[in-house]
């Protein structure tokens, strides 16, 4: 706004149009105190100035401008129609004032000084703005700068505290500031500890890891500079970010000498024990081939006299001894006594043949079931036994090896049959999740949980955790003709399948046999043990 000061209106008037004809904002005071409060309440960008006025002249009044802090780039031009000589052209200069017109003025260069008066005004406000606004940012750079000196005052203390090696780079890779721990392996703050010579490659890692803006860690070996001995130990070097940027890096050298040497003392004890326990196996596979060989010979040499005992005693017990029922007695219990003698044999060899290996092949169950019947076709027709098999699945195994299961199964239930009660014998199977014996059963699964069910003499399952155990019978040998080996067998074969099997009994009330077995057999993952 432009101010215009005269004791006179009609001096005013075109002073105002010619002005309010460019644009400019007029306002207008009559005497120097008007002039002086107007001054006080607004903001003026230029005043022209009359000097000759009655009470204050225009000198007065710019003296009296001149010491209000808000008019200091208010901008004054004085205009005389009376005082045109140069003492009072210099007074005013003196005054305060920019410019000193005599009239008449030329409207045209009062416009222009007005013009570029203004616009120095405003650009005076401008840089003021833009001062405070950098009075701001420096005030804030310096609470920011005080705030990471006090941050960085504390990462130093807790890194003083800190039992490792520690230290900090600037972005440029400079070392800025190292713990006491640093001394220990390093001459001076600036110069990184002695590496092993094969530890050397550790630099051109970090200076990768620095330029990629990335979390460095690796293990290396420093120099103590006492003992000139290498230690182990673990560098990790992190970067501290601000809004996005790397403002330093932080590291550590933390002590794994004695994990490092108890790891590779370990290492080497694995080793050792390794090589031992191969040897020991490689033995043992060799011991329990001479014991199947063993087991084999022993067993044919065993069944041949048997059998001479068997056939001799029947002799003498048809041709000599008819006529004495005593000595008949005495040989029918020696006869039993081969026989039981013979399943025994026939049982070992059967149980020792079971860590001989085998090949696996999908197989249909109830084929397998159906042929296993025939040899049972006798001892069910004497039992009057009802047999009833539902739908079994095909499933990856050693056929053989699960007839010898289910034989075991279904002559257990036959022969432990009640007295007064005919043998009835279910057998069926479902799919189902997981290898649980109480797994829930799953359209989908993996694995098929085979039952097989009687409803015989039963046990006490006080007594589960032997009738898997070979030799272990649970009925006197005069009550029950059994050598104590079938369900041993089963177990075995069963375990070599990578399966389940567990029974569920009540004395008198019939027993319930569980089988678990995976549909395809999977490999065992090989472990390979470090030298």
């Amino acid at each position: 706004m432009i101010l215009i000061v005269d004791d006179r209106p009609e001096n005013i008037l075109p002073l105002r149009k010619i002005l309010e004809l460019h644009q400019f904002p007029v306002d207008s005071a009559e005497s120097g105190e008007e002039a002086l409060k107007k001054v006080l309440k607004n903001n003026y960008s230029v005043i022209i100035l009359d000097v000759q006025m009655p009470g204050m002249d225009g000198f007065e009044v710019a003296n009296a401008i001149a010491g209000f802090s808000k008019a200091r780039d208010t901008s004054i031009i004085f205009l005389s129609a009376v005082n045109t000589e140069k003492k009072f052209i210099t007074k005013g200069y003196s005054s305060g004032g920019i410019d000193y017109l005599t009239k008449p003025v030329d409207p045209d260069i009062l416009v222009l000084k007005v013009k570029t008066l203004h616009r120095l005004y405003k650009q005076q406000e401008e840089l003021r703005e833009a001062q405070k606004a950098l009075q701001k940012e420096v005030e804030v750079r310096k609470r920011a700068q005080e705030a990471l000196a006090e941050r960085m005052q504390e990462l130093q203390s807790v890194m003083e505290s800190l039992p490792q090696i520690a230290f900090t780079v600037t972005t440029d890779g400079r070392i800025e500031y190292v713990n006491n721990h640093w001394f220990l392996y390093s001459k001076d703050a600036h110069t990184f500890p002695e590496l092993h010579p094969d530890d050397h490659s550790v630099c051109e890692g970090w200076e990768v890891a620095r330029v990629c803006g990335e979390e460095f860690v690796r293990e290396v070996r420093l120099c103590d500079l006492h003992t000139k001995a290498y230690r182990f130990y673990l560098l990790r070097i992190v970067p501290v970010r601000q809004e996005g940027s790397i403002l330093r890096w932080v590291g550590t050298f933390s002590d794994i000498h004695s994990q490092k040497v108890t790891a590779e003392m370990l290492e080497q004890e694995v080793s050792k024990r390794t090589q031992e326990l191969l040897a020991k196996n490689n033995e043992l596979e060799r011991t329990n081939h001479e014991l199947q060989q063993f087991a084999w010979v022993v067993s044919h040499d065993l069944k041949e006299p048997l059998r001479k005992i068997q056939v001799f005693n029947d002799m003498v017990k048809e041709n000599y001894l008819k006529d004495n029922p005593e000595a008949v007695s005495y040989l029918d219990r020696s006869i039993r006594a081969s026989a039981r003698m013979s399943r025994l044999i026939k049982d070992l060899l059967a149980y020792s043949q079971l860590t001989v290996p085998a090949p696996f092949m999908p197989t249909n169950l109830n084929e397998l079931m159906q042929e296993l019947l025939v040899d049972f076709e006798e001892t069910i027709s004497r039992k009057k036994a009802k047999i009833t098999i539902e739908t079994l699945p095909v499933v990856e195994i050693v056929p053989g090896r699960i007839r010898q299961v289910f034989q075991n199964l279904i002559s257990n239930a036959l022969k432990f049959s009640r007295q007064d009660q005919a043998p009835e014998i279910s057998i069926r199977a479902e799919l189902i999740s997981r290898k649980d014996i109480d797994s829930p059963a799953s359209e989908t699964g993996d694995y098929c949980r085979i039952v097989v069910e009687d409803n015989g003499i039963g046990f006490d399952e006080k007594f589960l955790d032997r009738i898997f155990v070979i030799f272990q019978r649970l009925e006197t040998q005069g009550n029950y003709e059994g050598t104590g080996i079938g369900l041993a067998i089963a177990k075995k074969n069963i375990d070599k399948h990578g399966g389940l099997i567990w029974a569920r009994s009540k004395v008198n009330e019939g027993s319930q046999f569980v089988i678990v077995l995976p549909l395809v057999q999977r490999p065992e993952p090989v472990v390979v043990m470090k030298s």
